[in-house]
């Protein structure tokens, strides 16, 4: 029975100080993981905070978010929202240093936009929807202009996850679709929603004809001033097949868009 006794005392010793840390951590400390080290990035490509953004008198926001789907996270945002900026040939990248054009995969013209008091306040209400995380920042705003012909084929927005770091989260920005046939934004692998989801048929394309059936996905209909956000990582750190997507023909009309994306730590 002593036998007993000393090795029950012996297994609570070697137990009672990691339980007791792990059920109660000491104050002040955190269990540590192991963080990727921030890489060397071009800033002047990012939206980064300055001294002049403290002084914005920015709109309240007040647009109406919908949950599209949770995993991968995706929103559409109606009235999220404008500029006529000078615009040059959009361009494609396949690797860090290979940028060219190749309008077999996106013919449209893009435009970096001047960092005006209006387009920072469209960044703060970005940074807001995100909760202002940590070792994220937002890249320049681009618009996009796509007219008769126009169309972005399928691709994802993270590219080459390095070192921990990629681009975490996109958003879709409707600025102009005056007169605009086509040039929806499809998701092939986000689920087509039922019956009792009619009222998406609003913001989503759910017409059918022999001609044209059924989606196998989600096209979202570009309706001016709204937004689609997505996450392009799933918790695991791996980029999510469901964040496939792509810009669709336009037929007719023009459509201008806004690229807001987010790069930073993905673990």
């Amino acid at each position: 029975m002593f036998s007993y006794l000393v090795a029950l005392l012996a297994i609570g010793l070697f137990l009672a100080n990691p339980i007791g840390h792990y059920l109660f951590p000491p104050q002040g400390r955190s269990p540590s993981r192991h963080l990727a080290p921030k890489p060397r990035m071009n800033e002047s490509l990012l939206a980064l905070v300055g001294p002049e953004d403290a002084a914005l008198d920015c709109p309240v926001d007040a647009y109406a978010t919908r949950i599209i789907s949770r995993e991968p996270l995706v929103l559409y945002l109606e009235g999220f929202r404008s500029s006529e900026p000078l615009f040059e040939a959009s361009t494609v990248t396949h690797k860090v240093d290979d940028v060219h054009r190749d309008t077999a995969v996106r013919n449209s013209s893009v435009a970096l936009i001047p960092r005006t008091a209006t387009v920072r306040c469209i960044e703060a209400r970005a940074r807001a929807l995100q909760g202002w995380r940590d070792d994220v920042f937002l890249e320049r705003l681009r618009t996009q202009r796509y007219v008769a012909g126009g169309h972005y084929a399928h691709h994802f927005d993270y590219g080459a996850a390095v070192g921990g770091w990629g681009r975490v989260s996109s958003f879709m920005v409707w600025l102009d679709t005056q007169d605009l046939q086509g040039g929806g934004t499809e998701f092939p692998y986000l689920a087509v929603r039922g019956e009792a989801a009619k009222p998406w048929c609003r913001l989503v394309e759910c017409d059918t004809t022999a001609a044209r059936p059924q989606p196998t996905g989600t096209v979202f209909k570009p309706l001016a001033g709204n937004a689609v956000y997505w996450e392009n990582f799933a918790a695991d750190g791996r980029g999510s097949d469901a964040t496939w997507h792509a810009g669709l023909p336009v037929m007719e009309g023009v459509k201008v868009g806004l690229n807001i994306w987010s790069t930073g730590r993905i673990l």
